[in-house]
C-alpha cells in the first residue's frame, strides 16, 4: 500500500499545477496536402453559385407567348455558342392555342422571340384568311457549330451562335402545308411570306441567294453595320403543267402559203426543157445552153488574185453560151484537158 502511495504522489502533483494545455488547430490547417486534401475537398460541401438575373427578353418570353425554357450557356468548340438560350418547343396563339415547333430549336431568346412574334402576328391571320389555323412550324435547322452553307473553313454561320433559323414549311389545321420554295404555291401568298419575314430578320436567304437555299428560308438576326439587311428571295413563277408542243400560231397579217395542190398546179403549167446533150461534141455548131439553167460562176477569192493570176472584172458580161463553130473547134482539145471534170453544158462558159 506505501510503495503503490509513493508511486501516485507524482501524478496528482502534477495534475494540481494546471498546466495549459496548447490550442485547437485551425481547420485550414487541418486538411493534410496530396490525396487526404483531395479527398476532403469532394467530402466539403460544394459552395453554391449564384446564378446571373434573367435579361428583359427572358422576362418577356413567358409561357403566355411561347413554350421555352432555358438552357445553360453554349461555350465552344472555337468561338460557337453563346449565352440566354432557350429551347423554343411551341409558339402559343393569343387564343392558347399551340403550334409546337418540330423538331424543337435551340436559339437566343431574341431570335425565339422573333419567331414566335412572326407566328403570333403573321401567320396566324394568314391562315385565318386561307380558311385554317397554324398546327406546325417545320424547323430544318437551328444551332449548329458550322461554317457558312458547311463550307470548310467558311466563316462562322449565325446558326454556330443560335442566331438562326431554317423553315422550311408552316403546316395548318385542315392538312395543308405552305412550303416556302415550292413553285405550286400561289405567288401572291409567298410574296407575302417575303414580305414578312424581311421586315422582320435581319437576314433573309431563300431560292436564287447562293444555290444553297432552294429547298428552304433562312432566317437570322445578324448585327451589321448601319443596320444593313439582306433579303435575297427570288419568287418563280409556276411551271407549266404541259409543255407547247404546236408552234405559235402564224400572224394574221403575214402572206398567204401555197397548198400543196396550188404547187402542183403551178409546176405543171410550165413547160418542158428540151433533154441537154451529154457531150458538148455532139451539140451542133448552133446549139445553145439555156441561160436559165447555167449557174454564174461564183468570185475569184482574194488568195488566187494575190498569187499573180488576173481576177475576172466583174463589170463585164459573161459570155455568151452561143459560141461560134470556129471557137469551139479550135478550143475543142484545151477544154478536154482543162475542164473535163465539168458538165458538158458548162466547158464552153470556161473556155
Amino acid at each position: 500500500m506505501v510503495a503503490l502511495a509513493v508511486l501516485f504522489m507524482p501524478v496528482a502533483a502534477l495534475a494540481g499545477t494546471g498546466i495549459p494545455l496548447p490550442q485547437p488547430r485551425p481547420a485550414a490547417a487541418t486538411v493534410p496536402d496530396g490525396k487526404d486534401a483531395k479527398q476532403a475537398s469532394e467530402g466539403a460541401p460544394a459552395t453554391p453559385e449564384t446564378s446571373p438575373a434573367p435579361s428583359a427578353c427572358r422576362l418577356a418570353l413567358t409561357d403566355a407567348v411561347a413554350i421555352a425554357p432555358s438552357i445553360p450557356a453554349i461555350t465552344g468548340p472555337g468561338v460557337c455558342g453563346g449565352a440566354d438560350l432557350v429551347r423554343l418547343e411551341a409558339v402559343v396563339l393569343p387564343d392558347r392555342t399551340r403550334v409546337p415547333v418540330k423538331p424543337a430549336a435551340t436559339l437566343r431568346c431574341t431570335m425565339a422571340s422573333a419567331i414566335a412574334d412572326w407566328i403570333r402576328t403573321d401567320m396566324a391571320p394568314l391562315a385565318e384568311g386561307l380558311g385554317s389555323r397554324v398546327s406546325e412550324l417545320d424547323n430544318f435547322d437551328s444551332f449548329e457549330c458550322r461554317g457558312r452553307n458547311r463550307i470548310a473553313g467558311a466563316k462562322l454561320s449565325e446558326h454556330g451562335r443560335a442566331n438562326a433559323l431554317d423553315v422550311r414549311a408552316v403546316r395548318l389545321s385542315n392538312g395543308r402545308a405552305i412550303a416556302l420554295t415550292d413553285r405550286k404555291v400561289p405567288r401572291e401568298l409567298r410574296e407575302k411570306l417575303m414580305r414578312s419575314v424581311c421586315a422582320r430578320f435581319t437576314t433573309v436567304l431563300g431560292p436564287g441567294s447562293d444555290g444553297y437555299h432552294e429547298n428552304h428560308i433562312h432566317l437570322d438576326l445578324a448585327e451589321r453595320r448601319n443596320g444593313y439587311r439582306i433579303c435575297q428571295w427570288d419568287i418563280y413563277d409556276p411551271m407549266p403543267t404541259a409543255a407547247p408542243l404546236l408552234p405559235a400560231e402564224r400572224p394574221t397579217e403575214a402572206s398567204r402559203r401555197e397548198t400543196a395542190e396550188e404547187k402542183d398546179k403551178a409546176s405543171e403549167a410550165l413547160p418542158e426543157r428540151e433533154a441537154l446533150p451529154r457531150d458538148a461534141s455532139q451539140a451542133g455548131p448552133a446549139a445553145a445552153v439555156p441561160a436559165d439553167v447555167v449557174p454564174q460562176p461564183r468570185k475569184r477569192p482574194p488568195s488566187a488574185q494575190a498569187a499573180g493570176r488576173p481576177a475576172r472584172d466583174s463589170s463585164k458580161p459573161l459570155p455568151s453560151a452561143s459560141v461560134p463553130s470556129t471557137r469551139l473547134s479550135a478550143a475543142k482539145h484545151v477544154k478536154r484537158k482543162r475542164h473535163t471534170n465539168l458538165p458538158p453544158f458548162l466547158r464552153p462558159l470556161f473556155d
